[in-house]
Parts: C-alpha cells; structure tokens; sequence
C-alpha cells in the first residue's frame, strides 16, 4: 500500500480541503477546550459532557470525511467534501444575516469556508485537473 500525493493543481486544491477538514477534526477530537475558544464557544461547569458534543458529532464527522477523502480519492467523495462545507458557509451566512452576526471573525470564516468548498467542487466537476 502506499500514500497517495495529488498530481495537479485541482487535485491538490481539493486534497489540501481534505487535510485541513481533518486538521480540524483532530483538533476537535484531542483538543475540544482549545477548538472552543477558537469556535468562540465555552461550556458550563454544571455541564462537562458538552465536551463530548465536540469530540463526538463535530471531530467524527470532520475526520470521517476528511479522511475519506484523502484515502479514497473519489469523484463523490470530493462532491461530498465541498457540500459539506458549502452549506457549512450557507448556515454562517444565514445566521450573518438573522443573528446579528456580521463581524469580522465571520467574514474571515467566510472566505475560509468558499475555499475550502471551492476547491473540491471545481477539481471534482473537471474545472481543474
């Protein structure tokens, strides 16, 4: 067996997708206290097991697709990677829009997350070879 590395620039942009989704779920999954304060979140004392929300849902899913992704290297599987974090960047705008939440902690997020749904949307749908 042996590692895959991408072989151009559209794979590369939608396999750095996939690496960074799994960054993110590791730090989740070892460091929830951390991604928290990044996230802008904290939990309550009388409620420890919020970590696990974290570690759970949120890690689980970032390194299951994540790592998906890098492993397998599929067409559906790239589609499935840039949804995700398109309608991960639909729900920030969303809540942009309804919550109050124009700031620029969330434009920064903005741009973050249309990279990383952009680049395995347009490797997966042939804008990039």
């Amino acid at each position: 067996m042996e590692f895959y590395w991408p072989a151009s620039q559209g794979e590369w942009m939608a396999w750095l997708s996939a690496a960074i989704t799994v960054a993110f779920g590791i730090i989740l999954f070892f460091a929830p206290r951390i991604a928290l304060k990044v996230l802008r979140l904290q939990t309550v004392p009388a409620h420890p097991e919020a970590l696990s929300a974290v570690r759970g849902p949120l890690a689980g899913f970032y390194l299951g697709l994540g790592l998906s992704a890098l492993i397998f290297s599929q067409p559906f599987l790239w589609i499935a990677l840039g949804v995700s974090w398109g309608i991960t960047l639909f729900g920030r705008l969303i809540s942009m829009m309804s919550d109050r939440g124009n700031t620029i902690y969330n434009w920064v997020m903005v741009i973050i997350e249309l990279a990383l749904a952009a680049g395995p949307l347009l490797f997966a749908f042939g804008f990039f070879a």
